[in-house]
Parts: structure tokens; sequence; C-alpha cells
């Protein structure tokens, strides 16, 4: 196969990935707008507040001492990061989808 045939290949092969991530991913959400957006945002703020503000007090808790946090309380941490993890991706890949067109999108 030659070049350029592979590369018409990838091509076709990049319209129908759009195609068929816009005909599934469409769907299931609303048009956007910027109103629409604002909840997700916030919630991946908030979730980052909450991470690094319990690193921060166990930072200040344990500040000047040979000792560190416990099982509980890194299990918390790890609670905490996993959650604002989880949602910050979630928030990429839904930037991904508007970026590609997988979205309809209400312009004020």
């Amino acid at each position: 196969m030659e070049e350029k045939d592979i590369n018409r290949l990838l091509m076709r092969f990049d319209q129908l990935l759009r195609e068929s991530n816009r005909d599934h991913i469409n769907p299931k959400i609303e048009e956007l707008n910027i109103e629409s957006l604002k909840p997700i945002i916030d919630l991946v703020a908030r979730s980052r507040a909450s991470y690094l503000e319990h690193l921060y007090n166990l930072c200040k808790k344990y500040d000047g001492t040979e000792e560190f946090p416990d099982k509980e309380e890194l299990a918390r941490l790890r609670a905490y990061r996993n959650r604002f993890i989880e949602l910050t991706d979630g928030a990429k890949s839904l930037e991904i989808s508007i970026q590609r067109g997988y979205l309809d999108l209400e312009m004020d």
C-alpha cells in the first residue's frame, strides 16, 4: 500500500471517528452554551478546592513533627484526589468533544 493510500485511509478513518462520536454523543447532551458549562466548571473547581484544603490541613497538622498522616487520613486525601481527577478528566473530555464538533453549541 502506498503512502497516499494510507493517508487517504487515515483521513477517512478520522472522518468516520468524528461522525460516530457525534452520532453517539450529541443526542445525549443538550445544546451547550456558557451557562450550561458553568456547573461543570464550578464542580471541578470545588473538588480541587476540597482536595487542596485537605492536603494543606494535613501538612499544617504534621508540620514540625516526625509523624506522617495515618492510613485513614491518606485514604481521605486519596478520595479527594480521585474525585478531582475524575471530574477534571470528564471536563477535559467534554472540552475535546466541543473542539471536535461532537456537540451542538448555542452561541449567545
